[in-house]
């Protein structure tokens, strides 16, 4: 598969040009918020190489870097959960992507078993110097993730 994407040109160029040149970090990624198709709710921030653009864009289904793992991830092939991509959004500094996705399944995007991964709060106004607390937002997971990935 071929990850080449042109070198990114002028200011011009890359916010108002019909050519995608994607300005990728340090570490070849740039970041990638996907969003569920039906209700606009963020379901999950990751990061993607150029590899996993074209991809993404050759197949119509999310793909993305893992970081941790530092290997290319194609979101669900473990769980079953792909992210078909409806439409793929590129920001005026073409350095950040929003993929509206419809995911397979149960529909969760995260690996904990949630539709979203941010599935936490956290409360505003709480003082500084102390450890800020985290407060659940209600979203239960929806499959098991150790039956799933193990563990």
């Amino acid at each position: 598969m071929t990850t080449a994407f042109p070198a990114p040109g002028s200011h011009e160029e890359i916010e108002e040009g019909l050519v995608l040149t994607p300005r990728f970090d340090g570490d070849g990624l740039l970041a990638a918020i996907a969003v569920d198709d039906q209700t606009g709710e963020v379901v999950m921030v990751a990061w993607m190489n150029a590899e996993a653009l074209a991809r993404t864009i050759a197949t119509g289904e999310g793909w993305y870097w893992s970081r941790s793992r530092k290997e290319l991830w194609h979101k669900g092939a473990t769980s079953g959960h792909v992210q078909t991509v409806t439409d793929l959004r590129i920001d005026c500094d073409q350095d950040a992507v929003v993929l509206r996705v419809r995911t397979a399944g149960t529909g969760a995007n995260c690996h904990t078993g949630r539709k979203s991964c941010f599935y936490r709060r956290v409360p505003l106004g709480q003082a500084e110097g102390t450890p800020a607390r985290l407060e659940p937002t209600g979203d239960q997971p929806l499959f098991d993730p150790k039956a799933v990935y193990g563990g």
